[in-house]
């Protein structure tokens, strides 16, 4: 089967959701009728990413906030502190029934997704939480301030009135005797209840042993061990929770009993998510707008023997909530990866954080696919945009890497944040002699479809005397790489 494309070419100068420039984004679509899951993936992972059935490339060099890939390696994924608090927030939501007051603002959190929905979202205003204690207490410390435990400023005021002197003993304090050298040194209770428990732990490993006809190496203790994000995503909730959460994974098809009996909800909260969070009026939340950005998909399903269960393609996960939906994450499975399109949940459940929550099941839904499909061990989180804080939580999912704009090969991304504090656009990749390794080498090979027939492009060229279609189909090739080329069908009038 032949993935099939139709270009629609380059879309200059429109409005930029990230900084507000209204000429300031340019783009390379392509609108795609149908795409194998092979293709689809060998795009992405050369900055390609689809909305519906429309696939687009941003040009890194020429937009104001350059979008670079973003993937994050799910078996090696440990949550941060701020997303441990959010499962453990939405657990008590489901145990005890306990909604925050407020919505946490502790990573500027959003979806993980980008589209053109994402236009309308404007940045907060970026907060520092890496305090330097010790300088707050040189910048608080005044002359009328008691400093002497404090190092003095190194430029006094002059002009400032001299303190008043304090009453002290002429008196010279006797020198003290020092520790005791008879007595253990101090050591702090956290240090001694930590010792005391291993110490109880490898005396049970030692009795286990001991006790088993048939002992095996001893693994290290699992008190010892982190959490892995799957305990977190359970952690703490009871047999019997006040809020029961349920977790399905629907193909997207109309022929899909599962989907469609659950359409009409499902394009009802997207509506309502869009309006509310996105100020959207009704007509851009329509039904027909729901199914052409994410019901609509090019990638057909697919089964291979060493795939995961369910299979490739794209997918709704929605979240049922006491019998409702209250939140869809739309995920495209690939060979390599589950790459994350879209996010759309209740407003009412906004406190919960559910673009950060939904990211970790995601994550965690990765890490099984893993197990039946060795080779799908990464999750895309979409574009990172360096530029933007309010899209910069996503660098927070680590270990990650960002995909260089023009090598195209993967680059951790705390070798790239310090280059992209200098500039927004950066060849991530620091070996000056890298280059594509699927750069365009011979368009005669490039395949196309002209009259239903299947064609190399240098026997439509002769085919086509005096075409000038030349440059087109060379931007083409060359933003797609070689392979994809040879494989992908353009299509041809």
């Amino acid at each position: 089967m032949y993935s099939i494309v139709e270009l629609k070419g380059v879309k200059c100068g429109y409005r930029c959701g990230y900084c507000g420039n209204e000429e300031g984004k340019d783009s390379y679509g392509m609108w795609s009728h149908n795409m194998t899951v092979q293709d689809y993936q060998d795009l992405i992972d050369r900055g390609w990413r689809r909305s519906g059935k429309y696939v687009y490339k941003p040009i890194m060099n020429k937009t104001c906030c350059p979008q670079y890939t973003i993937r994050c390696h799910a078996l090696n994924f440990h949550p941060s502190k701020t997303h441990k608090k959010t499962l453990k927030r939405v657990n008590k939501f489901l145990s005890k029934g306990e909604m925050p007051v407020e919505k946490q603002d502790e990573e500027h959190e959003g979806e993980p997704m980008d589209s053109v929905h994402e236009e309308g979202i404007r940045p907060p205003p970026q907060v520092s939480l890496n305090i330097d204690h010790s300088e707050v207490q040189d910048v608080t410390a005044s002359p009328d301030t008691d400093t002497t435990n404090s190092t003095p400023p190194t430029t006094p005021r002059e002009d400032a009135a001299p303190a008043p002197a304090e009453k002290t003993s002429n008196v010279m304090p006797k020198p003290g005797k020092g520790a005791d050298p008879s007595r253990p040194p101090c050591r702090k209770a956290k240090d001694i209840r930590k010792e005391r428990r291993l110490q109880k732990d490898q005396q049970m490993q030692q009795e286990a042993v001991s006790s088993s006809p048939n002992p095996t190496p001893s693994k290290s203790s699992s008190s010892n061990q982190p959490k892995s994000l799957e305990e977190f995503i359970t952690e703490s909730l009871p047999n019997d929770p006040l809020h029961r959460l349920e977790v399905r994974l629907v193909p997207v098809s109309f022929e899909e009993p599962d989907f469609m009996a659950s359409y009409e909800q499902s394009a009802a909260l997207y509506a309502r998510y869009q309006m509310t969070v996105h100020g959207d009026a009704p007509h851009e939340c329509s039904k027909s707008q729901f199914k052409r950005f994410l019901c609509d998909s090019p990638l057909e399903a697919e089964t291979a023997p060493d795939g995961p269960d369910v299979g490739y393609g794209s997918f709704h996960q929605q979240y049922w909530l006491d019998g409702r939906i209250v939140a869809v994450g739309v995920l495209d499975i690939l060979p390599s990866c589950v790459s994350s399109v879209y996010l759309y949940y209740h407003p009412d459940f906004s406190s919960l954080s559910l673009g950060t929550y939904s990211a970790l099941r995601e994550i965690a839904f990765t890490r099984q696919l893993q197990q039946q499909s060795p080779k799908l061990a990464y999750y895309y989180l979409g574009f990172y945009v360096h530029s933007c804080p309010k899209m910069r939580y996503k660098g927070q999912y680590r270990p990650s890497d960002l995909l260089c704009p023009e090598t195209y090969s993967w680059v951790p991304i705390e070798r790239c944040i310090p280059r992209l504090d200098v500039s927004v656009y950066s060849r991530l990749n620091e070996n000056a002699q890298a280059g594509d390794a699927r750069a365009l080498k011979d368009l005669g090979r490039v395949l196309v479809l002209h009259r239903r027939t299947v064609m190399p492009y240098a026997a439509y060229a002769r085919k086509r005397k005096g075409s000038n279609d030349e440059k087109e189909v060379e931007q083409y090739a060359s933003l797609v790489g070689q392979t994809c080329a040879e494989r992908i069908l353009l299509y041809r009038a």
